[in-house]
């Protein structure tokens, strides 16, 4: 067995062993308090019958005092009229105290008297002995015990309270506790999926359960992090389907326009090949940004040196913007190494720096620069565009954004740093924002590589499979 296996301090296990724990102690207390509490009522004469019974004893020796003999025999007679059994008075010598002697019989049964607090063992009605409250030397009565004060006489009906009623009373009460203690939380785990199935995502679980420090209040935390990721995925994918909407209105705006004039044919097929490129652009990128975030498979990962990166990107970028290379600086060395996926890495690099010489000045300097912090590196490029307002730097991440407030598909789509940020975090990575210095500075943090080749080796690394040739959506 594994020691991650293992019940944790506020595991389920140990609420539901000390549940059990204390029901099986509580039976057996239950049994044994309760054992002698109806063995007393089933096995010893009741405080009632004793009472009777010394009563009699007191009336003969009173009987025997006034009468001696005579006496005795009439309360015998009256005795007798009163209860259907057996009655004599004897003295100390087991000799009787009326005029009638004992049969042989009735002195065979005087050698198994009992007293009136003796358990009552045997079946049928025994004879008891009861001395004189006023003399026990002077004599006693002997009485046959009357059916009536025979202890047991609810015998089974107790035994069905005690084996039956009460039992089943505290199995009662366990199952009470197991149902709140399991069944409430999955019956809201139950209700939380039923509103999944009838689109009500943003419903979540209350506090009590989800603050629960055991599996139940893992499990329900899970559900809400699901129901949290279900609800921004879809909110996020309308948000794409109403933007791009939005967006696509305006260059099919151009396009009607196009073909309702009266231009010749060359300048308006190069209008609409222009048109058809943005659109393209525009729905190539937006379906990218929408794969990023709602696919979470592994992507394949390997060594990457950054400063090499750069210059690859670089050079496509100086092409394409007419950027003099002077202008993009890298303060890194060979020894900065990431792990990660090169091509998806590669775009979201290329993605940042585009947007940053996009926003530079005439001769502005963008800079990449980053130091080693434990098991990542932290990397940061700036520029000298004047930075943005504190209250946009998360703005900029989210898609369609534009701050410069440019017509689609002129000054970029918003969808650059949207994906940057995307493909960054399936890397493991992440990217923000801050104004620092002249511009603004975004940064990344990348999980390092500390068993990376040579330096020269990823001259031999095929080129990243990003379209170098034509412009990124910024």
């Amino acid at each position: 067995m594994k020691v991650s296996d293992l019940p944790g301090r506020h595991s389920l296990f140990w609420k539901l062993a000390c549940l059990l724990v204390a029901f099986c102690l509580l039976m057996i207390w239950l049994s044994w308090s309760w054992g002698r509490h109806m063995e007393k009522r089933n096995q010893f004469l009741s405080d009632e019958a004793r009472g009777t019974l010394a009563r009699y004893a007191a009336d003969a020796e009173r009987a025997w005092k006034e009468g001696e003999r005579e006496g005795v025999d009439s309360w015998l007679r009256s005795m007798q009229w009163r209860e259907a059994v057996w009655i004599g008075v004897i003295d100390g010598q087991l000799q009787s105290l009326s005029t009638r002697p004992l049969t042989d019989a009735e002195i065979q049964r005087l050698t198994f008297l009992r007293g009136p607090d003796w358990p009552i063992h045997k079946k049928g009605q025994p004879w008891l002995r009861v001395p004189f409250p006023g003399d026990p030397t002077a004599g006693s009565l002997i009485i046959e015990l009357p059916e009536r004060f025979l202890p047991g006489r609810y015998k089974l009906f107790w035994r069905v309270i005690t084996n039956g009623v009460i039992p089943g009373l505290f199995t009662l009460l366990l199952c009470v506790g197991l149902y709140r203690l399991l069944v409430v939380p999955l019956n809201h785990l139950r209700e939380q999926a039923n509103a999944w199935r009838a689109d009500q995502l943003n419903v979540r679980l209350s506090s009590g359960i989800t603050q629960r420090p055991d599996e139940l209040g893992e499990l329900a935390r899970a559900f809400d992090s699901m129901s949290e990721r279900l609800q921004t995925t879809v909110s996020l994918q309308q948000q794409l389907l109403r933007d791009l909407s939005h967006e696509l209105r305006t260059p099919l705006s151009r396009l009607r326009v196009a073909s309702e004039s009266e231009q010749g044919l060359l300048p308006l097929r190069e209008r609409i090949g222009r048109e058809v490129d943005v659109m393209q652009r525009l729905v190539e990128d937006t379906l990218q940004l929408a794969w990023l975030d709602t696919e979470r498979a592994p992507l394949p990962d390997e060594a990457i040196q950054i400063q090499a990166l750069w210059e690859m990107l670089t050079e496509n970028a100086c092409y394409e913007s007419a950027c003099p290379p002077g202008q993009l600086v890298c303060e890194l060395d060979s020894t900065c190494w990431v792990r990660g996926n090169l091509n998806t890495l590669a775009q979201a690099l290329e993605n940042i720096l585009r947007n940053a010489i996009r926003h530079s000045p005439e001769g502005g300097v963008v800079r990449l620069d980053g130091r080693r912090d434990g098991d990542y590196w932290h990397l940061w490029l700036e520029d000298q565009g004047g930075g943005v307002a504190e209250e946009d730097l998360q703005r900029i991440f989210d898609p369609f954004i534009r701050l410069d407030g440019s017509r689609p598909g002129d000054g970029g789509f918003g969808l650059g740093l949207s994906i940057a940020r995307n493909a960054v975090q399936r890397q493991g990575g992440r990217l923000w924002a801050e104004n620092a210095g002249a511009g603004l500075r975004l940064n990344l943090r990348l999980v390092a590589d500390d068993n990376a080749v040579s330096p020269d080796a990823i001259a031999g690394r095929p080129a990243p499979t990003v379209d170098m040739c034509r412009p990124q959506i910024v």
